[in-house]
């Protein structure tokens, strides 16, 4: 299917922590925005609090209202252990503890199903210290299996996120997860580019890591960033070439959320947003008209895995060394 509509351009709720929900999803309905990035945490859709099926219910309303998608992401630094930033994981030693995060996954399934979020994103976590390599991989399939079930039954993607400094921190990981899974659930599963994290730490381009992921992306994060630091920066304040990056995405007809990430900038939430809307405006490629020549190409979702050179396997390659964080929002 060929788009002849702009990209659809979201804000983070991380990066607007200061205001009140109701009050941030004003601001991005006002400036213009098509949706939102909604972290579920203690200030914004506490998932652990009481009645959250009819807070969720006003919500959905709300977002109907405004004329807001939505994404739900789960990246809360301390939603789980006040005293520990993002414990448990997938990938907690202890078996009880990954079903803590399981269980929180699941929770936000319903409430993305609820909202008709675009899609639920999650990620792996850092490998705990002492637990080998391939029993970390294991862990994380076997934590996101009862995800995996929800979100089928959901009808809604689930999006991991390669994170860097986790476990599963650059695509080769998606893949190895994939192969990990190798079973109905890997089908399920479907994948969050962070264009930032591309800059940081994947071989290509961010423009061509889009196109790699194309087959399984969900939702997109998008930040500057420069190569081997995880600082998610404000446009103009780092390294990307942005226009093959939104190019890249129109190409291969993207329909989900293009969602700005600016979790350690929430002082300055409003003012970013405003700027950060004009950026991605004046920078993506204009839309392409409709081909009356022939066939339009299948929908993203439908599409065969892409072609990839040969002596490259993202299933089985080796990951390459993670980037240690350097106080980043999420390692």
């Amino acid at each position: 299917m060929t788009t002849t509509s702009t990209l659809r351009l979201a804000y983070g709720t991380n990066g607007l922590t200061d205001l009140r929900l109701s009050d941030a999803l004003a601001l991005l309905a006002d400036l213009g925005y098509d949706g939102v990035a909604l972290t579920l945490d203690h200030m914004h859709l506490d998932p652990l609090a009481p009645d959250l099926p009819s807070r969720t219910s006003r919500l959905a309303r709300r977002l109907d209202a405004l004329g807001l998608a939505v994404a739900i992401e789960t990246g809360a630094r301390y939603v789980l252990d006040s005293r520990r930033k993002h414990h448990p994981s997938l990938l907690d030693p202890d078996p009880d503890a990954r079903t803590a995060r399981t269980d929180l996954l699941r929770t936000a399934v319903r409430v993305g199903a609820d909202l008709g979020a675009t899609a639920v994103h999650c990620f792996s976590g850092p490998r705990p210290a002492g637990t080998p390599e391939p029993a970390a991989w294991q862990h994380l399939a076997d934590a996101l299996i009862p995800v995996l079930d929800a979100a089928a039954t959901a009808r809604i993607p689930l999006a991991v996120e390669p994170e860097p400094g986790h476990l599963l921190s650059d695509l080769a990981g998606f893949h190895r997860l994939r192969a990990t899974l190798s079973g109905p659930p890997a089908d399920v599963l479907g994948l969050t580019l962070d264009i930032g994290h591309c800059q940081c730490l994947e071989p290509d381009p961010p423009a061509a890591c889009v196109r790699a992921a194309a087959p399984w992306l969900r939702h997109v994060q998008i930040e500057d960033m420069r190569r081997g630091v995880h600082e998610h920066l404000p446009f103009g304040t780092g390294e990307i070439d942005f226009p093959p990056v939104l190019t890249a995405l129109r190409d291969i007809g993207y329909q989900g959320l293009v969602s700005v990430e600016l979790p350690r900038h929430s002082h300055a939430g409003p003012d970013l947003a405003r700027t950060s809307l004009s950026f991605l405006r004046a920078t993506q490629p204009p839309p392409r008209p409709p081909n009356p020549a022939g066939p339009a190409p299948e929908p993203q979702a439908a599409r065969a895995e892409p072609t990839r050179p040969a002596e490259r396997d993202p299933a089985t390659a080796p990951l390459p060394p993670s980037v240690p964080s350097t106080g980043g929002p999420r390692c």
